[in-house]
């Protein structure tokens, strides 16, 4: 029995180092968690107090495709709170996790042989969902003067049915401001390109607001999570934001791709779109996080990076250090026990001389880690 052509995407390497990891545990080693993408922070007690009141009184069965009536007005009401826009509750679409909506919104837009630009560094998965569509991605090169952001010429001189941005970014955490936003925005609609915006990690910000797309255009894709800002990573919850005229697309494919997202975690998620008090005592976390690294990791040689925006990554240049980040991030973890990120997750060309740190864990855990990495640096590294 042969494998497909189009199923034969790369492994998601974050996913490998968190297995070896995992092994090096099972071993007796106490590892540093800085690779993964995922709040050291379990989700909201208000999410958990909506499972437990829910699922006394009734049985979690399926649910209308596009998600409980209930939930989809409560992301509706968030757009009001964070950007003061209205949007209806009938153009959003409860998905099982932000990589549902990705599949979703790729089948739902693009026919076979579209071509969709992507950011490069940019999250990995992008390109791989494409690939086993068997949809073309289109690497675009990004620049650290640019904040690592496509911009308005990368559009106008490509021919791309599709842009997919992302804002905060991952691995870089850097945001679009509303005027870059804008000018992406208008080069996508003087070339007839459909505008997708990945906006997984906002509500996690520093030094200003994130942008939403539909701030600047309601003739836009929408995509956000439960995972990051709301700490539920592993409840696989995500939803989108479409135009009226693309509801019953959309609906009908989830009706056959994923039936409806899990009935409990939409329940759970009505709990957490009221915590915002104890989800902002996270960023508080984060907000600390960031501010150590970027004392701290100039001291290790590790200088080369920009402050993020939002998210809760540093991407680093150890170009001085090694041109193969996969063998370096290797060997922190067996000499040190801190798993990290090689950057050719993000970038299979320049990302042979990067690697990205997480800061989602707690700040003891952070501090333990820079003392691992300093050990190492100072061990292993030659100037």
């Amino acid at each position: 029995m042969k494998n497909s052509v189009r199923g034969s995407v790369d492994p998601f390497i974050v996913m490998d180092v968190m297995e070896a990891a995992s092994n090096k545990e099972k071993s007796g080693y106490e590892v540093i968690h800085l690779e993964v993408g995922q709040p050291g922070t379990s989700a909201p007690k208000m999410a958990a107090e909506s499972v437990k009141n829910k699922i006394s009184k009734s049985t979690m069965g399926y649910t209308v495709a596009l998600g409980i009536p209930e939930l989809r007005e409560k992301i509706a009401d968030l757009y009001l709170r964070w950007y003061n826009i209205q949007v209806e509750p009938e153009r959003i679409i409860v998905t099982p996790g932000s990589s549902g909506a990705f599949i979703l919104t790729f089948t739902g837009l693009f026919d076979v042989g579209d071509t969709v630009g992507v950011g490069s560094p940019g999250y990995p998965s992008y390109r791989q969902i494409l690939k086993a569509l068997s949809l073309n991605t289109s690497i675009i090169k990004t620049f650290n003067n640019n904040k690592f952001q496509p911009v308005a010429a990368d559009i106008i001189n490509n021919s791309l049915d599709g842009l997919l941005v992302a804002s905060p970014a991952n691995p870089t955490g850097s945001m679009l401001n509303k005027y870059d936003l804008e000018k992406l925005i208008d080069a996508c609609k003087m070339k007839q390109t459909v505008f997708i915006s990945d906006e997984i990690y906002h509500g996690i910000e520093y030094e200003s607001k994130a942008v939403s797309a539909l701030e600047v255009s309601d003739d836009c894709i929408v995509i956000n999570s439960f995972s990051k800002y709301f700490s539920m990573t592993g409840w696989r919850l995500g939803w989108i934001v479409v135009p009226k005229n693309h509801i019953r697309q959309f609906e009908r494919l989830a009706q056959n791709m994923f039936i409806c997202a899990p009935h409990i975690s939409q329940i759970a998620a009505l709990g957490a779109l009221d915590a915002s008090d104890e989800l902002n005592l996270n960023l508080k976390t984060y907000e600390a996080n960031r501010t150590m690294l970027i004392e701290e990791l100039p001291k290790l040689g590790l200088e080369n990076f920009a402050p993020p925006d939002g998210a809760f990554y540093f991407y680093i240049d150890v170009s001085e250090y090694t041109n193969d980040s996969v063998n370096f991030a290797k060997s922190v973890l067996d000499e040190v026990h801190v798993a990290v990120t090689p950057g050719i997750d993000f970038d299979p060309e320049r990302g042979r001389k990067t690697i990205r740190l997480s800061y989602a864990c707690s700040t003891s855990d952070l501090k333990e880690g820079l003392k691992r990495l300093e050990k190492f640096m100072s061990k292993y590294i030659i100037k």
